[in-house]
């Protein structure tokens, strides 16, 4: 078995963290999707990033937030995107792109979240029940056609797209000469259609985990449990699980895929 300073090195090989390792093309970071399985957006945790597997120098240097993201690629997120892959706040509640055999593993945890939404909240409940009859809508549709002020809606779609329930994609909008660009809901259960959800979501939590570990290839134990935004499907014994069931194992502190 590879000793944690191995994993580290493959770690930054597969995952991009080197300069010599810089994504240059749209095609490359689609590999690297296709590779990992899911990617953060920036380096926050030891997920694979896009941005940060970029290396580029940011659009402002020395300024915050937009300003810090690389110069020139920072749209390959969103273009992803726009080829099918799924964008979804579920990295509490941040952007995760995933490919499509994770949104797979996503898929009965994000079901059993519309259910157990509707359930606690009338306000979720009136928004998951008009994207069903309406379907994917804009922004601006929801607050006429629900009567909603935008501080309401941001309010309700919050927590649903944390939670994976509700989706948010991209949608430019002409205006003019020229276009715009807003954001439609979408229910998960209508972005990813035609897998049942039976598992059960602590199950599917486990296999999202060792997929992440996977993708991170060696990842700090205690920060498993931050990945993702359902504490609430977390068992006591899921990482022992994981190792028990030789899926995963532990390396100074660190876990690791077992294979």
């Amino acid at each position: 078995m590879e000793p944690l300073g191995e994993l580290l090195e493959r770690r930054a090989f597969d995952c991009r963290l080197t300069p010599d390792r810089a994504l240059g093309t749209l095609a490359e970071a689609e590999e690297f999707l296709h590779d990992r399985g899911l990617l953060t957006r920036t380096a926050d945790c030891a997920l694979p990033s896009l941005y940060g597997a970029c290396h580029e120098d940011p659009y402002k240097p020395g300024s915050p937030g937009f300003a810090a993201w690389p110069a020139t690629k920072w749209p390959w997120f969103g273009e992803l995107a726009e080829r099918g892959y799924l964008l979804a706040g579920v990295h509490r509640g941040k952007n995760l792109l995933v490919s499509g055999e994770v949104a797979d593993l996503l898929d009965p945890i994000c079901r059993a979240e519309i259910t157990r939404m509707r359930a606690a909240d009338p306000g979720w409940r009136r928004l998951l029940d008009h994207l069903v009859e309406a379907g994917p809508a804009s922004i601006d549709d929801l607050r006429v056609e629900l009567r909603l002020t935008r501080q309401e809606l941001n309010a309700l779609r919050a927590p649903l797209e944390r939670c994976g329930a509700v989706i948010a994609r991209s949608l430019q909008v002409t205006a003019g000469a020229g276009h715009l660009h807003s954001s439609e809901l979408i229910r998960w259960d209508q972005a990813h259609p035609g897998l049942s959800g039976r598992t059960d979501p602590s199950q599917a939590l486990a296999g999202l985990v060792a997929a992440g570990v996977r993708a991170a290839v060696v990842a700090p134990e205690r920060e498993l449990r931050r990945w993702f935004s359902w504490q609430w499907y977390w068992a006591g014994g899921l990482v022992d699980g994981l190792i028990g069931e030789g899926r995963l194992r532990r390396v100074d502190g660190y876990i690791t895929t077992a294979a």
